[in-house]
């Protein structure tokens, strides 16, 4: 009860202190490629349940007819306002509408596309997926710099399968087991600080 509460406080305040930006954004992404000013896909959330994540759109449309579901380096789908929204992170802002609506929380295990979680090792799932899904975690922060991780690899999905995502699920099932508000309190100034830095 003390998670969702604070997630439902600091998503609406969010969402309220940024409005400004929030629009501005999104009239950036309307004015600097063709298409939506939403990217929506469909992530795994808790226990199993699928839902459709909001992101602002970093990627040309070109992005529907790719069925490479990782970004690698510097993408070539990837948009001139879509570049500064990903390093910054700020393509995730509008996620906090979906933790608002009680899909997602600030900080849990990132959601992934059916595909992937349906590689999760079944005891990992079942932790992992025990919980809503959030916008930031340690894994996050661990491989803030994922893509250009990938970039290097001569397959890069294959790395992320068998590499990445190992490692990754190993930090998600250490939240799950140590979950607490201090614990995300400290998780979402360790963001904010890697995104600063």
């Amino acid at each position: 009860m003390l998670k969702r509460a604070f997630d439902v406080i600091a998503s609406a305040s969010g969402l309220l202190l940024l409005s400004p930006l929030l629009v501005l954004i999104a009239l950036w992404v309307k004015f600097d490629s063709p298409g939506p000013v939403f990217f929506r896909q469909e992530r795994v959330g808790r226990n199993g349940k699928h839902f459709r994540i909001h992101k602002f759109r970093t990627m040309t449309q070109l992005q529907a007819t790719s069925s490479l579901q990782i970004t690698v380096g510097g993408d070539a789908r990837i948009t001139r306002s879509g570049h500064f929204l990903r390093h910054y992170k700020l393509d995730e802002l509008p996620q906090l509408i979906d933790v608002l609506r009680g899909a997602m929380s600030i900080v849990g295990p990132r959601p992934e596309v059916p595909r992937y979680v349906a590689m999760y090792p079944a005891d990992v799932r079942s932790i992992v997926l025990s919980v809503r899904p959030g916008i930031t975690d340690l894994a996050s922060i661990e491989y803030r710099s994922e893509s250009e991780l990938l970039a290097q690899s001569d397959n890069p999905e294959h790395t992320y399968i068998h590499e990445v995502m190992p490692a990754k699920l190993a930090y998600c099932v250490q939240y799950v087991q140590r979950q607490s508000l201090w614990l995300d309190l400290q998780i979402v100034f360790r963001t904010f600080l890697a995104i600063v830095r």
